[in-house]
């Protein structure tokens, strides 16, 4: 084995092939690395987390329907005896483009390609107390802090005989009404009716009051207004209270300030509203847009770079038609171009010329309760039972590793039938 240069990672040696290092594990980078198990290339995948996070289902950790194993898969578990798939876990610190080598937590790496595929952060819009207060939706560990603050807000309220501080700490405020936001407000909905008043008997679950706050005129901005008629209809008949032209102002982790001027208690907020990109430092200014997404080419090359790429939430393609001002942030533009960026590696393996990508947009869903479902495809439009069957089959699909599958189906069946969440757990200490 070669010894280790200054700038390879301990026991990353060279094995005579082009080296791409992918940085992020989310939807786009593991399609790519997927696609790339025995191409002719060294292939380096480096994630802060040593798993990869099925991030639309996190609502329902948080909700306690699902268990936290069911939507992560480990990234060594899926490349075991994949010979030229690497894995390391660590963060970039800063890429240093002339000199082809990133630095990391753990060390420094050469490349011969760069992909960008690090994704998108909670855009909380310059608010620095809801930021420091209020709760996200991006991580495993965001869902399981949230379940926590739900269930222990609960067991809190059973012990005070202040009557406002017990109504705070049942009430839960939602912002953002896109797919997480309305997924979640019917999630805490059905929690409210079907669990909490066996949980907690002493309590009356009418004091528990769920906001969905939306800054916008309509919910599920990117879908059809018929779907998000029915997603808003769906939610009053469950006792959401939906706030649509609203905003949040400030927010101090006790009250809200709506810009209204309308101030609300509520010890638990958490925020929906919005994601910004997650780009690498080190990247010259005129490659990223004002939301800090990297500027690509119709090849998913970072503007000014031969040999860096972007794929997913972090990269903006302005070229394609239909998508001037860049592709939606959501999963499947991500999983497409990771999967496209594959083959134009292979074609470069091969001598070939690149083909440009474009996106597919196969449609967009959202469910809102049991047999509540918005789904708009391709000139279809769904709703109701039908439309939550075809969101729970994609979202079957699309999970990795066959086990994980088994478990949601089971764990959707159990809680259909029995009206019941099993995974009411608090795990750790108050934060």
């Amino acid at each position: 084995m070669e010894p280790d240069t200054p700038h390879q990672l301990p026991g990353l040696a060279s094995i005579g092939l082009p080296r791409i290092v992918v940085v992020g594990g989310g939807f786009g980078g593991l399609e790519l690395v997927k696609k790339l198990v025995r191409a002719p290339y060294q292939v380096v995948l480096i994630d802060k987390h040593n798993h990869h996070t099925f991030q639309p289902l996190l609502y329902q950790v948080a909700t306690s329907g699902l268990e936290t194993s069911s939507i992560v898969f480990p990234f060594r578990k899926r490349f075991q005896h994949k010979s030229n798939i690497y894995f390391r876990m660590g963060e970039v610190i800063h890429v240093h483009p002339e000199q082809k080598r990133i630095d990391t937590s753990i060390g420094s790496i050469d490349y011969d390609y760069l992909v960008i595929a690090t994704g998108a952060v909670t855009n909380f819009y310059g608010m620095k107390d809801a930021e420091q207060h209020a709760l996200g939706m991006k991580s495993i560990v965001d869902a399981i802090k949230l379940r926590n603050t739900i269930i222990r807000n609960f067991e809190q309220a059973l012990l005070t005989t202040d009557r406002i501080k017990r109504n705070a700490l049942m009430d839960f405020m939602i912002v953002g009404g896109g797919p997480t936001g309305v997924e979640l407000a019917g999630a805490l909905a059905e929690l409210k009716k079907h669990v909490f008043p066996k949980d907690y008997p002493e309590l009356q679950l009418d004091d528990m009051d769920i906001y969905l706050v939306e800054a916008a005129p309509k919910l599920l901005g990117s879908m059809s207004a018929q779907a998000s008629e029915k997603a808003l209809e769906y939610l009053n008949k469950m006792g959401v209270k939906v706030m649509l032209n609203t905003a949040v102002k400030s927010y101090n982790g006790e009250e809200v300030l709506l810009a209204s001027g309308e101030k609300l208690l509520c010890k638990t907020l958490i925020w929906t509203a919005g994601v910004r990109a997650n780009p690498l430092p080190g990247l010259p200014p005129e490659s990223l847009t004002r939301n800090g997404r990297c500027r690509v080419d119709a090849y998913n090359r970072v503007v000014g770079f031969d040999n860096i790429f972007a794929i997913g939430d972090v990269a903006c393609m302005e070229g394609d038609p239909g998508w001037k001002n860049g592709h939606p942030m959501v999963a499947p533009p991500a999983m497409q171009q990771g999967r496209w960026l594959a083959k134009n590696f292979i074609r470069m393996a091969k001598g070939k010329s690149l083909k440009p990508f474009r996106y597919f947009d196969k449609g967009t869903m959202a469910t809102v309760g049991r047999n509540k479902a918005v789904v708009d495809l391709r000139g279809l439009r769904f709703q109701g039972f039908f439309a939550w069957y075809i969101w729970m089959f994609v979202h079957l699909l699309y999970l990795i590793g066959f086990r994980n599958k088994i478990f949601v189906f089971l764990n959707w069946i159990w809680s259909y039938f029995s009206y019941d969440k099993s995974n009411r757990l608090i795990i750790g200490r108050p934060q």
